[in-house]
């Protein structure tokens, strides 16, 4: 019979540490002793986090901007000459959106697993400058074959980096501080929508040497990432050891406050030293957070990317012209931009992540029944602005909820990856889900969408059931057994002091 005693010692390390819980483990003579850090001082912590704020994250805002755009920009394309200069007939354009997704979702996995070894810092910006690259060779495609060629690398070089970069926070952000940095880049993705509106609005209207309107869309966005992702390089560290910007006291408790919102998840006392493991591998691939959070993901996913691309068709059936639908499409993405912010601070602050995923998927699909019961306009405008508001908090919230719930790094990195992967195989039907053949009202499209997000309801409902279920074992002492196991640096997340987020 295993039982537990439990003791504090007041010990001090620097001016971070100030007390220590000491854990003994006993069962049949065997004596397992850990030792767990417990507070860090508040004014340290605040001072790494503001630094953290200030250094990383408006340069992954940047990544994350410039990736939606010149993912999303050919959505922008389509309406002004895309798919009659390339003659894209029948469903060859939704053909082009779809082999994107095919790269994409093949790199996954293994792109996490270079985010470390590798080095973030540099990693990351060659990836953008990469897909800055192909992005801008889009503006000369002359033929169908060339553009799916294109399509399918931009794929290549975007796969990583959505994965990468809540890798890249999660080895510098407690558990608790993570959504809303998270949401503080993925706001871009809205507001890339209404950024890129206004862009290719302009852009569009250029006409020079033999290139028309939608070529100058590709070829002057490209050229902007590939600038920006040149300048990343110098500026991001791989990882908090690395930090040129912290005093020694601060970078030593940037190290420290890591491995205190582990919990036993990790012995490392700096993510560089953890090495590769394919237990870590199967402990990410066979955690049932993992399977139900990639198929939460796979559901909130098809709405965005439908969202996201087919705006400004959306938009032109409700009866306005080519550049008003264009602009049309700017005060939603806004209005996810905000909810996104509002969404990713809530739940850090309340320390959840499920209630945030509900309530995003209950407004989205009000929006959705706005667009389907009306026929008026206006009507169907706010609807979309629901749907935006409501379906964007959510993506940061599923991506965060799994990132929280998994340790150590290369087992967060599998399982995020896959999640990544599972959710953006929905690309095959969100790129299918607005045909031009159901136009002008799409009832076919919307509907899917519903179905979708009362799905993410289901999931989401049963993994915070789950999940206080297990914290419950945990809590009353049911899984200490597991600490007799062996080398508890093993463990991971299956620690008995390892609490998952709901």
């Amino acid at each position: 019979m295993a039982y537990a005693l439990s003791e504090s010692l007041d010990l001090k390390h620097g001016d971070g540490l100030e007390k220590v819980e000491k854990v003994q483990i006993e069962d049949s003579g065997k004596r397992v002793t850990t030792i767990e850090l417990v507070d860090i001082d508040p004014a340290l912590d605040r001072a790494i986090t503001r630094k953290f704020d200030k250094h990383i994250v408006p340069w992954l805002f940047g990544l994350w901007l410039f990736a939606f755009i010149d993912r999303s920009n050919v959505g922008n394309a389509k309406i002004d000459g895309l798919v009659t200069d390339l003659h894209l007939g029948g469903n060859k354009f939704n053909i082009a959106l779809t082999v994107f997704y095919i790269t994409y979702v093949l790199v996954d996995i293994p792109s996490n697993w270079f985010v470390k070894r590798v080095g973030a810092g540099f990693y990351l910006p060659v990836l953008m400058i990469g897909w800055g690259i192909v992005g801008m060779c889009m503006g000369f495609v002359k033929s169908y074959g060339a553009l799916i060629a294109c399509r399918l690398l931009l794929g290549f070089f975007e796969g990583g980096l959505l994965g990468g970069m809540i890798l890249y926070l999660s080895m510098f952000y407690r558990r608790h501080q993570l959504l809303f940095r998270l949401g503080l880049f993925y706001c871009a993705a809205p507001l890339s929508g209404a950024f890129g509106g206004l862009l290719a609005t302009g852009l569009a209207e250029i006409r020079k040497n033999g290139y028309n309107g939608w070529p100058w869309i590709f070829i002057v966005e490209g050229t902007i990432t590939i600038l920006y992702g040149a300048t990343t390089i110098f500026f991001l560290p791989h990882t908090p050891a690395q930090t040129k910007f912290l005093t020694e006291e601060e970078r030593e408790g940037a190290l420290y406050r890591m491995k205190l919102d582990g919990h036993g998840a990790t012995t490392a006392s700096d993510v560089a030293q953890e090495g590769f493991s394919w237990v870590w591998v199967r402990m990410a691939l066979f955690n049932i957070n993992t399977l139900l959070l990639s198929l939460n993901f796979f559901a909130i996913i098809t709405p965005i990317y439908s969202f996201s691309l087919f705006l400004p068709t959306i938009i032109s059936g409700l009866g306005y012209t080519r550049i008003t639908a264009q602009l049309f499409t700017v005060p939603p993405n806004m209005a996810g931009f905000f909810a996104v912010l509002l969404g990713t601070w809530a739940s850090d602050r309340f320390k959840v992540r499920g209630p945030v995923m509900f309530v995003g998927c209950s407004v989205a699909i009000v929006g959705y029944i706005m667009l389907l019961a009306s026929r008026r306009p206006a009507v169907q405008y706010g609807g979309t602005f629901l749907i935006a508001a409501g379906i964007f908090p959510s993506s940061p919230a599923v991506m965060g909820w799994l990132t929280n719930n998994l340790a150590p790094h290369y087992t967060r990195a599998t399982g995020l990856g896959a999640q990544i992967c599972i959710a953006n195989c929905s690309a095959f039907i969100a790129t299918f889900t607005y045909l031009t053949k159901d136009g002008p009202r799409f009832v076919t499209g919307h509907c899917i969408n519903i179905g979708m997000l009362t799905l993410s309801l289901v999931l989401t409902t049963t993994t915070m059931t789950y999940v206080k279920w297990e914290n419950g074992k945990r809590a009353r002492g049911e899984r200490d057994d597991r600490l007799l196991e062996g080398d508890e640096g093993m463990l991971g997340y299956r620690h008995p002091r390892f609490r998952y987020i709901s």
